[in-house]
């Protein structure tokens, strides 16, 4: 059971940034895509969460054996898939308790009602995991939040919907020491072999506390490199341009 992109080709008003991107990301493993600004990775995560701005112009997308790219980006979420955002939208006048019950909600069988004790039992317990404070399931998603509580209301989106495949784009991106050990922490939790992850950073100190299988390099809208760990702290140390010289296998 796996997350496939199959050779995967897709443009934005008639600009091809995916060029041929081949990935696997097997249940139970937490993969990460490093990358120079502008070779592909946050177009990546779009694709896969259904943008309507892209155009699949080749390949596909399997979860589990089945390709989710016919479907409406809800659909793609009901059937198991998360995307993290980089920049988190607001919501005004949506609490996040009533936006994560409706969520909740539209993941159960049809005509099975949520039982409002224990969601709320269950929210409190993601939240406190989380550091986040309890009054936030008043106010307004991402409404006047800081980028790490944008953050950490992300992760406790992913913790309340357990998808099958999350993928975190730049989830890094504006957090402090305290706020990315806070993220880290959500996400490790998660962590099981039911669930695969796809982390896309530009920084190798996200991958010192969420700790990847895999680390793929992307280049020119393909991954151009593949290897452990030490692969991110050798990119962390002499930058990218080394990775074009060198063949694209594994490291």
């Amino acid at each position: 059971m796996s997350l496939s992109i199959q050779n995967l080709h897709a443009s934005i008003v008639g600009k091809e940034i995916l060029k041929g991107l081949s990935l696997e990301i097997p249940k139970g493993e937490v993969h990460a895509i490093m990358g120079k600004n502008g070779s592909g990775k946050s177009t990546l995560a779009k694709v896969m969460a259904g943008h309507p701005s892209y155009e699949v112009t080749g390949g596909d997308v399997l979860m589990d054996g089945q390709s989710i790219l016919g479907l409406e980006p809800d659909q793609r979420s009901r059937a198991g898939l998360f995307l993290a955002f980089q920049y988190p939208m607001e919501v005004p006048g949506v609490t996040i308790a009533n936006f994560l019950r409706a969520a909740v909600q539209a993941r159960l069988t049809e005509g099975e009602e949520l039982d409002a004790v224990a969601y709320y039992k269950r929210l409190y317990v993601k939240m406190d995991a989380l550091k986040i404070d309890r009054s936030f399931t008043a106010r307004s998603v991402n409404e006047g939040f800081s980028g790490g509580e944008k953050k950490r209301c992300e992760i406790l989106q992913m913790a309340m919907l357990e998808p099958s495949y999350a993928v975190l784009d730049e989830t890094d991106s504006g957090l402090d020491i305290d706020a990315l050990k806070i993220v880290a922490d959500g996400v490790n939790a998660l962590r099981s072999p039911d669930r695969g992850f796809l982390v896309i950073t530009h920084y190798q100190r996200l991958l010192d506390y969420i700790v990847p299988d895999v680390v793929h390099v992307m280049g020119d809208g393909r991954i151009a490199m593949s290897g452990k760990k030490d692969l991110a702290l050798k990119l962390e140390a002499n930058g990218y341009d080394w990775v074009e010289k060198e063949p694209a296998v594994a490291a």
